[in-house]
């Protein structure tokens, strides 16, 4: 169970006992503070009967216990525990006794100091040995400090043992509370940048005939919050991390496809995401200018590891020119413009006299995702210089065409079953035939101005093709989308990018299928996310295994996923409002409603997005028709 409010996390067992074993413990910055806090009452540990997560950033532990020697076989007292991620841990006793009780408390407390990647490898020494401090207790060694501080005071603190104790009166009925509070030594309160009052990201609400909605989307929110950090040298500017435990700083290329999934809830986020990113672009001579630079990672058993900086920098200019679509002011446009278009410089240079983008590693093969990421950033970073009265734009688009012409030509796979898009080109031109989850990105093709979605790569028979494939069996697992077909050689229900559920691709192929009329298909990848959420009590990891799913079964959970993770958080906002089909164009004061038509879902309300900068609300009816509720003074509905 993992309470995050970053830089703060909390990691526990469902039992709420903190034993100093595995990951367990508060973490400040990736540093745990405390990795052991464990409870006795009258001498016993209490009895485990409920954990729960209550919000993303706390978790709710109850037990129980019999403390009068004369009360039979029932508790009498509940032991509960409210766990915080910014280090806090208040315990209420609560009595059930006829007569007044006066219950010893103690409190095992212990760290070990360490950062978390060499809590996850293993390599942790013994605990540090505490000294008393204030009303608390005091650890230190050459790599931190950290203290625990308790309200009320002890009345007994046993540095040795890393003890506190306290003589509790409980009247018949009554309750008693012990506030622990962990920091850093010289660490104030920790703020959290997802905090309601501050944060970029509106606080909607959706309500519809699926009860799975309501929660699938303030989860969502919850854990989108929980997991923004702040720049340190540009303390407006906010970014997401890529997810908990394991990922807490800046992945340039998820920070910006969760930027983009979130924008129904306002551009703020996008904004601060760019502005940090746009910090980090190369700049000056040679052939990387312009990129903004980001780790490889693994791509699976058919190709070589993939850097994420050339999707990166392919996201950038798609995602300013949407974000200006959903209403990003025109001076934070302006202010952008000129790292978007270093973005754009590049793609030119790096492709040259060829027709495609291929890795800058010696392999240099050519991904159909890259191509996708790449014809995306053309057309829409065209209309964005058009828009913003700057050159290039003309240019961008003829290359479009001819990538377009090309990729028809020559990443199209024949086959007994009406051919599929080859994962990749190999630098020989071997096609590299593969199906994955990868292919989805082929039908993302981005917003346009007046409603209106930019051409993808496939023609429309390859389109039908494609879409057939990724509601097959082989790709749709009944719980999402596939990273790898289940008939490809190398699948593994548990592999990353081969075989595994990753939430992100899922939304991608729901939007696109929907946008392109292919409801069945689209409907299916839908349900099948939210039985996996509702497993998940609506807290999506970043990807789960994808075994068949059958009656009675449910969606195995992968061992090294985050969760919550911002992709598949912010996969939450665009699986649900793509059912609304919302595609402002908010410098043209318009708004184009395409709803999916079907309604699979039943009748959906939205409440609380953002569009234009105002309260945007929209209902769904069971017929698959959308109603404007609420919306930015001079809005108009577009055709």
């Amino acid at each position: 169970m993992i309470c995050v409010a970053l830089p703060g996390l909390a990691i526990s067992t469902e039992t709420g006992q903190m034993t100093g074993r595995g990951l367990e413990g508060f973490y400040r910055a990736g540093r745990r503070v405390l990795s052991r806090c464990e409870i006795r009452v009258a001498g016993r540990e209490p009895l485990a009967v409920q954990a729960r997560m209550a919000a993303a950033d706390r978790a709710r532990f109850v037990g129980t216990l019999r403390a009068s020697p004369h009360a039979g076989p029932d508790p009498d007292v509940v032991v509960e525990r409210h766990r915080f991620a910014d280090g806090t841990e208040r315990i209420t006793l609560h009595s059930a006794a006829p007569r007044p009780l006066r219950l010893p408390v103690e409190v095992s407390l212990g760290t070990d100091l360490a950062d978390l990647g060499s809590i996850a490898s293993g390599n942790v020494g013994p605990e540090i040995a505490a000294s008393v401090h204030a009303s608390g207790l005091r650890w230190s060694c050459a790599t931190g400090h950290a203290s625990v501080t308790a309200q009320p005071p002890p009345s007994e603190a046993l540095a040795s043992a890393g003890i506190l104790r306290w003589e509790l009166d409980l009247p018949p009925g009554g309750s008693r509370s012990v506030e622990l509070r962990v920091r850093p030594d010289g660490a104030g309160p920790l703020r959290a940048m997802g905090h309601a009052a501050r944060s970029p990201l509106a606080a909607a609400r959706a309500e519809g005939d699926d009860l799975r909605v309501s929660g699938l989307l303030r989860t969502s929110i919850e854990d989108l919050r929980a997991l923004l950090l702040r720049d340190s040298d540009h303390p407006a500017d906010t970014h997401l991390a890529a997810g908990a435990p394991w990922r807490c700083g800046l992945a340039p290329a998820d920070a910006l496809v969760a930027a983009r999934m979130a924008l129904p809830l306002g551009t703020g986020l996008a904004a601060g995401t760019l502005r940090t990113l746009a910090r980090t672009q190369l700049t000056g001579p040679g052939p990387r200018a312009g990129m903004i630079p980001g780790p490889t990672r693994d791509a699976g058993p058919h190709l070589p590891p993939q850097c994420t900086g050339t999707e990166a920098t392919l996201l950038f200019p798609a995602l300013l020119a949407e974000a200006r679509r959903w209403g990003l002011t025109e001076q934070e446009t302006e202010e952008l413009l000129p790292a978007a278009e270093r973005c754009l410089t590049w793609l030119r240079t790096t492709v040259g006299d060829d027709t495609y983008v291929r890795d800058p590693h010696p392999q240099g093969f050519a991904r159909c995702e890259t191509q996708a990421h790449a014809h995306r950033a053309a057309l829409l970073g065209a209309d964005l210089l058009d828009a913003c009265g700057r050159t290039g734009g003309a240019a961008l688009r003829h290359w479009a065409q001819d990538l377009r012409t090309a990729f028809r030509r020559d990443f199209w796979v024949d086959d007994l079953g009406g051919g599929r898009p080859a994962a990749a080109r190999a630098p020989d031109g071997r096609p590299v035939p593969h199906l994955g989850a990868a292919a989805a990105h082929l039908l993302d093709t981005g917003l346009l101005g007046a409603g209106a979605l930019a051409p993808g790569l496939l023609d429309k028979v390859q389109v039908e093709k494609l879409a057939r494939l990724l509601g097959s069996p082989v790709m749709d697992s009944g719980w999402g989308l596939r990273g790898l077909g289940a008939k490809e050689a190398g699948f593994n229900p548990f592999g990353h990018r081969a075989g595994a559920v990753r939430v992100q691709e899922t939304a991608l192929a729901v939007a696109g299928l929907a946008a392109a009329g292919y409801e069945k298909e689209a409907s299916s990848l839908l349900r099948g996310v939210l039985g996996a959420a509702e497993s998940f009590a609506c807290r999506l990891p970043e990807m789960y295994a994808g075994e068949q799913r059958t009656e009675g079964s449910a969606p195995l959970p992968h061992p090294a996923a985050c969760r919550p993770a911002a992709t598949p958080a912010a996969a939450g906002v665009q699986l649900l409002t793509t059912l609304a089909g919302i595609r402002p164009d908010a410098p043209a004061g318009t708004v184009t409603l395409c709803p999916v038509r079907s309604a699979p879902l039943g009748e959906i309300c939205f409440t609380g997005l953002r569009v234009a900068g105002a309260p945007f609300s929209v209902r769904v009816s069971r017929l698959g028709f959308a109603m404007v509720e609420e919306a930015a003074d001079g809005l108009q509905l577009g055709v």
